[in-house]
């Protein structure tokens, strides 16, 4: 390399390799996403006029309610659910790993629209449901589609399809833990509730978040399946609405951008749990340019 006459050797200073293809394919990128951002706009049919006037439309807005109750709902009672099978999948007990097995096989196995018709129809296999106790009789009877209602049925099809994704996520994430935790736990004598408590929930949450973060989010897009059940989550409302006015687009616009929103948060919000479980043992990022300049302050 020469040097330039006010240069000498102990003062080189080092440049970094310039990545012309680096700079061409962002180049390219950016204006595809320019030549697709000015079609969205410029197109009329978009009508996107009509996607801010539903936006906030009532029906809407109760559609967006549903959807959210449906994912608490399912999420909560989902991995209650997917914590209890992982527990029994673990279990020494062959019968217990055995059921909870073949749970998680099934509820897998089959799709979900699937289930949520089955849950729905189920009153053609038992149109009436009972409660007999052994020498005093029946004591409790109603049809049974005053108990499996719309929403009952999309709760319950949610709940058990949930669960089943839950316990491979929670199962996955306490095999993680090292056995010599779970040795010294023993040791100072915690009981087996402490011990999970204590010693494996926290360590297996760090392996649990991300792939249950991801869940949710799943969950969350799922419930739209709930529509083809006359349920009025956010798509049903929009079908409502686009069926009325022929307005198909805009107000497919307008759930997708309520999807957009609260999938946002939802992941906001994993963002943070997962940065507090990691805590203490979070890796130092440097970015490449604080290198860099690292690197020219040890050279001079």
């Amino acid at each position: 390399m020469s040097l330039r006459p006010d240069e000498d050797s102990a003062g080189l200073r080092i440049v970094g390799h310039r990545h012309y293809g680096r700079w061409f394919s962002a180049l390219i990128v950016l204006l595809l996403v320019a030549l697709m951002g000015s079609s969205v706009v410029s197109n009329p049919r978009f009508e996107w006029d009509v996607v801010a006037e539903n936006l906030t439309e009532a029906s809407i807005i109760s559609g967006v309610l549903m959807t959210i109750k449906l994912t608490a709902i399912s999420v909560l009672f989902g991995f209650a659910g997917g914590t209890l099978l992982a527990l029994m999948r673990l279990s020494a007990n062959p019968v217990l790993a055995w059921v909870s097995w073949v749970y998680t096989w099934f509820f897998r196995a089959v799709p979900m629209l699937v289930q949520l018709f089955l849950w729905y129809n189920i009153a053609a296999l038992y149109p009436k449901l009972s409660l007999s106790l052994p020498f005093v009789g029946e004591v409790w009877t109603a049809t049974t589609n005053e108990i499996i209602s719309p929403f009952s049925a999309a709760v319950i099809a949610l709940v058990m399809h949930q669960s089943a994704y839950a316990a491979e996520i929670i199962r996955a994430g306490i095999q993680s833990v090292n056995p010599g935790q779970l040795e010294a736990a023993k040791a100072l004598g915690y009981r087996p509730g402490q011990i999970f408590r204590q010693t494996v929930l926290p360590q297996a949450m760090r392996t649990i978040l991300p792939p249950a973060g991801n869940e949710v989010i799943g969950q969350l897009k799922t419930t739209a399946v709930v529509s083809v059940i006359a349920l009025q989550d956010v798509l049903y409302s929009a079908q409502i609405i686009y069926q009325r006015t022929y307005e198909v687009i805009p107000l497919l616009l307008v759930a997708t951008g309520w999807y957009l929103l609260m999938t946002s948060v939802l992941s906001v919000g994993q963002y943070y749990v997962e940065a507090w479980f990691s805590r203490g043992n979070a890796p130092v990022k440097r970015s490449w340019f604080r290198r860099t300049a690292n690197v020219e302050e040890h050279q001079s």
